[in-house]
């Protein structure tokens, strides 16, 4: 079913199996990234419905209704460079990775969702041969300015055979944070076994369903970010297409996540022990049905509740009450925590940000000093609370001025 620029899927986009239960219901929110600037805020913005499925057949919890990919990347804002710890994480990523592929210099790397190049750059430090690709014409352009070739493209197979006839094969694709928000997984990995070669790897960096239960990461769930993957539901899938899931690695960002390895089926590199390691301890918790999200959805209600508690009783002592984060998963955390109308003003370090407006409700970006102005708050809650510690730890001039922070997850706390 199609309604303007979002499709609504009824079946699974890794089996295409129609046995799908809803299993979170979030508020609607406008698209999680869409910040907008002053002259556009009487502009009203689409909202659209953020419901999460899990699929019966293979276990994939997926979003089914997608927002068209035009409208979310070409104007995309988000670079890479601007997350803390990312850029030097990608730096030893690319270690890791050549000592996995134990591609000779001079091969060909390619990035499809390359944002900024900051991976690739560390490719090319290693003697490699870069090429990313990435549908944001902006920042696909400043990539290319600063000695990365990026192509403002969706990827596909035709861009694959595109590739492969001017570069030849790839002996190592990439696909960090973008796996999860392509719709269409069969295509996209079809173009990958064009393009990659014989002996060549395709490793995917995306958060983890598991860790995202576990650490009450329910905020990585937008519009964006159609799937969240576990072991299980990508070891089948790769298998019905003719490739095959060959190790998997745990690493911190995004809240937790995996590094996926996978190769041609038909090629030689042997399956580690960690992908039936990592299925039976999906199993034992349980990520594939439909009990534990009920309990997480309760997790969720409880959090909120307690937090807008807190909020409450500020606003009844005329307390002052601020955000700090002005990122793509605050959208879906002022929607489902209802806050938005209980800031004042959202903080951001990011200079792209500031003077911008949030998505839906058009809360003000503004710089940090602000914290440290005449209008500045009595209370200022971290949105942005995966990074709680070293925003705290940057504005201990604001805690000794009088100021407060409320950390919203994963356990409420206010210093």
């Amino acid at each position: 079913m199609t309604n303007n620029n979002i499709i609504h899927r009824n079946r699974c986009r890794l089996c295409n199996s129609n046995k799908l239960d809803i299993v979170l219901k979030y508020n609607p929110t406008p698209l999680a990234d869409e910040y907008i600037p002053k002259e556009y805020i009487n502009k009203e913005q689409k909202i659209y419905p953020l419901n999460l499925f899990l699929c019966k057949k293979c276990g994939l919890s997926q979003l089914l209704d997608v927002v068209q990919p035009q409208d979310i990347y070409f104007d995309y804002l988000y670079e890479t460079k601007t997350s803390l710890g990312l850029v030097n994480h990608f730096q030893s990523y690319a270690e890791e990775v050549l000592k996995i592929s134990n591609s000779p210099k001079g091969s060909l790397v390619v990035d499809i969702g390359s944002n900024d190049g900051s991976l690739l750059k560390a490719f090319k430090k290693k003697g490699m041969k870069a090429l990313g690709i990435d549908p944001a014409r902006d920042i696909a352009k400043k990539a290319t300015e600063s000695g990365i070739e990026t192509l403002p493209l969706l990827f596909n197979v035709g861009v694959a055979d595109k590739i492969k006839e001017k570069h030849g094969f790839a002996e190592v694709i990439t696909m960090n944070n973008l796996f999860a928000n392509i719709d269409d997984l069969i295509g996209a990995v079809k173009g990958v076994r064009r393009l990659m070669a014989p002996e060549g790897v395709f490793v995917i960096e995306s958060f983890y369903l598991y860790d995202l239960i576990k650490n009450m990461v329910f905020d990585f769930i937008y519009h964006e970010h159609l799937s969240c993957f576990s072991v299980k539901p990508l070891q089948i899938f790769f298998k019905s297409q003719n490739m095959e899931l060959i190790d998997v690695q745990h690493i911190s960002t995004k809240g937790g996540s995996l590094r996926y390895i996978v190769k041609h089926a038909q090629g030689r590199r042997s399956i580690s022990p960690n992908i039936a390691k990592y299925i039976k301890r999906e199993t034992s918790f349980g990520i594939h049905e439909s009990k534990i999200f009920k309990t997480f959805s309760k997790q969720i209600k409880y959090a909120k509740n307690s937090l807008l508690n807190i909020i409450r009783d500020l606003q009844k002592n005329k307390k002052t009450i601020a955000g700090y984060g002005a990122s793509a998963t605050t959208t879906t955390l002022l929607y489902s925590f209802d806050l938005i109308d209980k800031l004042n003003f959202i903080v951001d370090d990011n200079p792209q940000r500031q003077g911008l407006y949030s998505p839906g409700c058009h809360i003000p970006v503004v710089s940090p000093k602000t914290l440290y102005e005449q209008k500045k708050p009595d209370y200022v809650l971290i949105l942005a609370w995966r990074y709680a510690e070293p925003i705290i730890k940057q504005h201990q001039d604001f805690l000794t001025n009088g100021g407060h922070f409320i950390i919203p997850l994963p356990e409420i706390k206010v210093f």
